[in-house]
């Protein structure tokens, strides 16, 4: 079973499209994923791109992907150390770097940015990969 982390992004991708992840992959994120893309939802609404709605069915198809939410000790020191270590302003990015490094084969992102980003300490994989055929 491989094993990938993803972020709040890919995440509304995967449950916007209803991607199927292929049965052999396991899911893995930070404990903030669902608070982030519940952030990223609501910044939709602000912007008149989503309805009320349209947030509850994409809040369901989010509860149905089964996600091992990580925030232990370890990843969380490793995150610290990263952040430190690569002189980033803030931990979110170094959360996804420590527990892809801790926990997972690679990570996925729709982000370009943090994909290069984290693709610094960690391996990166394409959305590709998540995908069953």
């Amino acid at each position: 079973m491989a094993r990938f982390v993803i972020d709040a992004p890919t995440l509304l991708c995967l449950a916007n499209d209803e991607v199927v992840v292929h049965a052999d992959h396991q899911l893995v994120a930070p404990n903030a994923i669902r608070s982030d893309a519940m952030q990223l939802l609501l910044n939709d609404v602000r912007r008149g791109l989503r309805t009320d709605k349209d947030v509850l069915d994409t809040h369901e198809r989010i509860t149905r992907l089964k996600i091992r939410l990580l925030g232990d000790r370890v990843s969380r020191g490793l995150a610290w150390r990263i952040a430190i270590e690569q002189d980033w302003g803030t931990l979110r990015d170094a959360e996804y770097a420590a527990i892809t490094r801790l926990q997972a084969d690679a990570f996925v992102t729709i982000d370009a940015r943090r994909a290069a980003k984290v693709a610094r300490v960690a391996r990166v994989a394409p959305l590709e990969v998540l995908i069953a055929s």
